[in-house]
């Protein structure tokens, strides 16, 4: 006997039916809602409000009584503080200028030779990202300065000043600049110099009607980014400006010197304006750039040349020597007893029999660092997916990614000072965070926030967008088909992400320096205020611990990221 229609429908599973009755869309909807409002108060609150506060400071005086511009007339009225903008664009730009030169050789070398150790002269490249820039500035006066090694190759000049800090800044900006040029090297169309090459033109001409033109707007990014660099940065200023002010160092002076933080307001803003105007031009070069490329572009292999081989496994090796000595240095001063009379062996340098300095200040760095890597990686992650992947709300997404692109623009002491003034404002209820790690954490990640934001979104686009489009159409909320196929696809790029974080969290100085209490203050600021004490050498062995944190985090990543990849990326392999 043959059972009815009805009954085998009720005899049938209902757990498909149920599963798709479950409103999946309208979660998914919400929870993508519920993230972008998230993601937009915590920028309205970290950066929009401090910026709009810092603004609006600058147009008071010291008891905030409204004065208008009053501010900067008095600023530009006076020759010292002038001076300080026009000195800053000068080392900027020298410094960038330089600096773009050398990466741009550099880059040359290990993308258009087939020189040998080619892996070997990258790392070198990139081992000033994990050096402090105090290290490069203690090295430079240890070699230059008044008792320095090479003190007669001065002629007469004083490393104290422009010349120290442009050498100081091209040390420390040079990674920054070579990974930029190394991507503009590797996106040129390799047909152009098979065309040139079948032409019978000579290596110099394919330089200047290929190479050049090809990786022009490349250096030009390039050149911007050093110049946002160096014109923010307060650690090389601080160490071996001297009496030669910038506007970096003016913050801090009117800041912590003077207690006037209306006028240090006024710096901060004047020093915002180029950066922007800089990170306006690097993101049009930008968008040039990317637009040359076609799809048929294909891969340039270099060949074998002896003359261009030998120059730039010459000039490699320069690059090598004088990174090398840098660190040397800098690890020398800090295990000698008295420079340059006594050099004796000691480690009492690594003793910081001075208040306020010890290994506390290292381990602060230390949990500064883990806490950003782990908080930043996942707040970077999780918002370009939302901005990239969520397809509801587009103003909403629009509003997230244009204030995930801001704090690029933003130099370290213009967002820590603007931090610190509204948090101190009686009214403010987190008034309570000033001197805590949770503040320095905030600060430190919305700092870096732009360059995670911007690898972590590179890598989403490159993922299929039907895996969204197929986890809705079968029911699956999206944040299922998050962590079971986006989240380990991306795990490599999290590794990356996180340790850019902890690396850049371990040795910035600028961001936290107005933030920092007495049980809070990290290896990086505690270098700075040793050396302001006179305490050279044991600014230099806290530099030095720094350094060696970062390369043992650096191989530990190399080591447990490959065999995490290797053990999550499986399906890669074929």
């Amino acid at each position: 006997m043959t059972s009815s229609p009805q009954a085998s429908a009720s005899n049938k599973p209902v757990v498909a039916d149920e599963y798709s009755a479950r409103p999946v869309f309208w979660n998914s909807e919400r929870l993508s809602l519920l993230m972008l409002v998230f993601y937009a108060t915590l920028f309205v609150v970290v950066l929009i409000l401090p910026l709009g506060i810092l603004i609006s400071r600058s147009f008071t005086d010291r008891n905030e009584n409204w004065v208008g511009v009053t501010n900067y007339t008095t600023y530009f009225a006076s020759p010292e503080r002038y001076t300080s903008l026009s000195n800053s664009i000068f080392v900027s730009s020298l410094t960038a200028l330089i600096v773009t030169f050398l990466a741009y050789v550099f880059a040359f070398a290990l993308t258009r030779t087939k020189m040998p150790f080619k892996p070997f002269f990258k790392i070198v490249g990139f081992a000033p990202l994990l050096m402090p820039s105090v290290i490069k500035a203690i090295s430079l006066v240890y070699y230059f300065g008044n008792q320095g090694v090479f003190k007669s190759w001065m002629f007469g000049h004083s490393i104290y000043g422009p010349i120290g800090i442009v050498l100081g800044s091209v040390i420390w900006t040079f990674p920054h600049v070579l990974v930029i040029l190394i991507a503009a090297f590797s996106m040129s169309d390799g047909r152009l110099y098979e065309s040139a090459e079948s032409l019978k033109a000579t290596k110099w001409r394919i330089f200047r009607t290929v190479t050049l033109p090809g990786t022009l707007y490349g250096a030009i990014s390039a050149f911007m980014v050093a110049f946002i660099l160096v014109i923010t940065d307060f650690g090389v200023p601080k160490v071996i400006g001297g009496n030669y002010n910038v506007l970096s160092t003016d913050i801090y002076k009117e800041v912590v010197g003077q207690q006037n933080f209306s006028m240090g307001a006024v710096v901060s803003v004047i020093l915002l304006i180029p950066a922007i105007l800089a990170f306006l031009i690097d993101r049009q070069v930008k968008n040039r750039q990317r637009s040359a490329m076609t799809a048929q572009s294909t891969v340039y292999e270099p060949k074998k040349s002896i003359v261009v081989d030998s120059f730039g496994f010459a000039y490699c090796a320069l690059i090598t020597v004088i990174t090398v000595a840098i660190v040397g240095m800098a690890q020398y001063a800090s295990v000698v007893k008295f420079w340059p009379y006594d050099l004796s062996f000691t480690l009492d340098h690594y003793q910081f029999d001075v208040a306020g300095a010890g290994f506390d200040n290292f381990f602060n760095s230390l949990k500064l660092a883990l806490s950003v890597s782990i908080i930043g990686t996942t707040l970077a992650f999780v918002g370009a997916y939302i901005v990239e992947k969520t397809k509801s709300r587009l103003l909403l997404r629009n509003i997230v990614s244009a204030f995930s692109m801001m704090p690029i623009a933003v130099p370290g002491l213009v967002l820590g000072l603007s931090h610190l003034i509204f948090i101190n404002n009686p009214s403010n209820p987190l008034q309570v965070l000033y001197g805590g790690f949770l503040i320095l954490i905030a600060s430190t990640i919305i700092h870096f926030y732009t360059v995670s934001h911007l690898t972590a979104t590179t890598s989403l686009r490159q993922l299929d967008p039907e895996i969204e489009s197929v986890s809705l159409s079968l029911k699956i909320p999206l944040y299922k088909s998050f962590f079971r196929v986006t989240l380990p696809i991306s795990i490599p790029v999290l590794l990356d992400i996180s340790i850019y974080l902890f690396l850049a969290s371990m040795t910035t100085v600028s961001g936290i320096i107005f933030l920092y209490g007495p049980e809070t203050k990290v290896a990086s600021v505690a270098a700075i205020h040793l050396d302001e004490m006179g305490e050279t050498a044991g600014a230099a062995a806290m530099g030095m611990l720094i350094v060696y944190a970062c390369l043992f985090v650096r191989l530990l990543y190399l080591l447990l990221g490959s065999w995490l990849i290797k053990k999550s990326q499986v399906w890669r392999v074929r």
